[in-house]
């Protein structure tokens, strides 16, 4: 799943002018002037004050607080690089997930005696949250296989797993967002996998839903089947 804000991103900076303001912006490490960006791309003040409000709606830049010179009575407004960082990948990639697993693991490695244990731990109590959170946003109560499974199925889409719920009470999992490291280290990722897995299932009190390591080329390591 790509995220709404990325795309807008992106198509922002598709125009050669705002990817030129973009980039003095950052270049700049200070607010700058419409005046300034306006000069240091070769293009009038009034366009550049057009894109780069473009590039305010989009979230990569945001105006200053430092007003500068006051143009007749009014504080110049002045642009410098918001917080925001833009990823977009086709297939989804969520390296930033399998980082905090992986660091998790590290600091919990004594009590859980290898630092493979305990990112197994770590990928089942994220997973574990991301259950819980769904269900106190949606309270579904008790819940049968054909319901958890399609909860689970909102929750992997967010992640990136691309889930395709193509047969009866089963979810296939088309992507691994944790690719290349699956492709390198496919043992330990499918662990983790399966244990996010087992996390988000606990989380959403899915008693009728197992994750089981079902291997397919291309594919994630697991599958999640309804009982009943």
């Amino acid at each position: 799943m790509i995220d709404a804000g990325a795309i807008q991103a992106v198509a922002t900076l598709g125009e050669d002018p705002r990817r030129r303001l973009y980039t003095f912006a950052r270049a700049a490490r200070r607010p700058v002037s419409r005046d300034e960006a306006a000069e240091a791309v070769g293009i009038s003040r009034k366009l550049a004050a057009f894109h780069l409000d473009k590039l305010v709606d989009a979230g990569l830049l945001r105006p200053s607080g430092a007003a500068g010179v006051r143009r007749v009575g009014r504080p110049r407004k002045v642009y410098e690089p918001a917080d925001a960082v833009v990823q977009v990948s086709i297939p989804a990639r969520r390296h930033e997930v399998l980082a905090e697993i992986l660091a998790q693991a590290v600091v919990d490695e004594g009590a859980h005696g290898s630092a493979k244990a305990a990112a197994s731990r770590a990928a089942y109590e994220r997973g574990l949250t991301a259950g819980v959170d769904v269900r106190e946003r949606v309270r579904p109560g008790r819940i049968g296989a054909e319901r958890a499974l399609a909860l689970t199925q909102e929750v992997l889409s967010q992640y990136g797993f691309e889930p395709d719920g193509c047969e009866v009470g089963c979810i296939r999992l088309r992507n691994c967002p944790f690719h290349p490291l699956a492709q390198k280290m496919p043992e330990l990722v499918c662990q983790l996998n399966l244990a996010f897995m087992q996390g988000l299932i606990e989380g959403l009190q899915a008693s009728k839903v197992d994750a089981v390591l079902a291997p397919t080329a291309g594919e994630c390591c697991v599958e999640l089947r309804g009982r009943g």
